[in-house]
């Protein structure tokens, strides 16, 4: 949810924005008109509750013979409090509708348009060649034992999968390579639960446009499975002052995730790419306003370090405003080159919601307050909303990029170095017999 303020102050700032990302301006002007008759309308009831309450004063001081006609009167006014009172209510529910349909603030810089038109901002390592016709993933990992997706798709249906033998070892040790760096910066490693209430789904914005993505448990449960760990380590502090007085707050989350891929009839049906369930390792930070730009820099460094450490060649892109996700300001992708691919694909995400999340879910700090003055005024510490930003720093479909990039000509893989810790030492992947 954006701030009221700046939609009251700078509403030309909301309607670029809108803008960019291909949403219709209109929404601002709703958005606008609705809170004026909010406002009107909570005027009007906080001057009849006003009235009620000095008249509720004359009647119990009236005389007696006087009585009887001020407590009709005073039904009366009950009545018309009551009513105004509901058309309050009404208002603010007109107010949080317009606002749900005004996406995050992207952040200048931000390129405009859509899927198409994010900016390159660099490449790093040299594509992979090859002397012999190289296999893709899922060739490799039916080579090795490692990825069984008929299996998969027997008991769970398409886009489902087995990895066994040495395919769990290598996601395992991904996964533990990645908690051991996000341990090394700081962050407090967290297992998360994989279904959660609607109010904290829809706190995270998963419940606009990409709902059909998301699974719901309806009927008795009314829960949700979450396509990310973000979603559960958003809602951790929902309804809380955090203390950010020692830095960030900063959260590793592995979780099993879920995505129905609602929309994707027909694409990357090969493989381990675009599936209904895998495991990620995802970051997840809280911090002021003023620090999240320079947070997001340091996620971004982190998911670098890690893919070089992979020795995965790979590009980092501005994500254009009309591809972001309506909590985003701004999100940064890491694509790592497939070979059969002839492509980069999607390996990490980061964003910053800026303030966007924490509004919904409530969740402020206080700030510190300026040593420069002999006291602090109520201003200077009144609570405000912290700013919270998530990113990828291991998942599932890195395997794909492994296996591709170190592939050798008789179907074995070789093993990154500093992966080989986390394999038991193990420095290249065979083919079964």
């Amino acid at each position: 949810m954006i701030d009221l303020a700046l939609l009251r102050d700078q509403p030309e700032l909301v309607r670029r924005s809108q803008h960019a990302r291909g949403n219709d301006a209109a929404t601002v002007d709703a958005a606008i008109d609705a809170d004026r008759s909010r406002r009107a309308a909570l005027s009007t009831f906080e001057e009849l509750r006003a009235e009620q309450n000095a008249f509720g004063k004359q009647v119990a001081k009236a005389p007696k013979d006087e009585k009887a006609a001020l407590v009709a009167q005073a039904k009366d006014l009950a009545d018309r409090v009551k009513q105004a009172q509901q058309m309050a209510n009404e208002a603010a529910d007109a107010v949080a509708s317009a606002l749900a349909r005004i996406e995050n603030i992207v952040i200048d810089g931000v390129p405009a348009g859509g899927e198409e038109n994010f900016v390159e901002l660099r490449r790093v390592g040299e594509a992979p060649t090859f002397d012999f016709e190289p296999r893709d993933h899922l060739a490799i990992g039916e080579l090795l034992g490692a990825i069984d997706m008929e299996r998969g798709a027997k008991v769970s249906g398409a886009r489902f999968y087995f990895l066994r033998g040495i395919g769990a070892r290598l996601e395992i040790a991904l996964m533990n390579m990645a908690l051991d760096r996000a341990l090394q910066n700081d962050f407090v490693p967290m297992i998360t639960p994989t279904l959660v209430r609607p109010e904290i789904m829809q706190g995270t914005g998963f419940l606009g446009e990409h709902a059909d993505e998301v699974y719901h448990l309806d009927k008795e449960d009314d829960l949700y499975l979450v396509g990310t760990s973000e979603v559960a380590l958003a809602g951790y502090h929902k309804d809380e002052i955090v203390d950010l007085k020692g830095g960030a707050l900063r959260y590793a989350g592995w979780s099993t995730c879920y995505r129905r891929e609602a929309g994707s009839y027909g694409k990357d049906t090969r493989g381990i790419i675009r599936v209904h369930q895998f495991n990620k390792l995802e970051m997840f930070v809280y911090t002021t306003p003023e620090d999240a730009e320079a947070e997001h820099l340091r996620l971004v460094a982190l998911q670098e370090e890690m893919l070089t450490a992979l020795g995965l060649s790979y590009r980092v892109i501005d994500v254009a405003a009309g591809d972001l996700g309506s909590s985003a300001a701004r999100k940064y992708d890491i694509e790592a080159w497939v070979p059969t691919q002839g492509a980069f694909r999607e390996l990490t995400s980061t964003s910053n919601c800026t303030t966007f999340q924490a509004r919904r879910l409530d969740i402020r700090y206080r700030p510190a307050a300026d040593p420069s003055t002999a006291s602090a005024t109520a201003t200077q510490t009144k609570t405000q909303h912290v700013a919270t930003l998530n990113g990828t720093l291991a998942t599932t479909r890195w395997i794909v990029a492994l296996l591709e990039t170190h592939q050798q000509a008789d179907g074995s893989v070789i093993v990154p170095e500093a992966l080989r810790p986390y394999l038991g030492g193990l420095a290249v992947l065979e083919p079964q017999a």
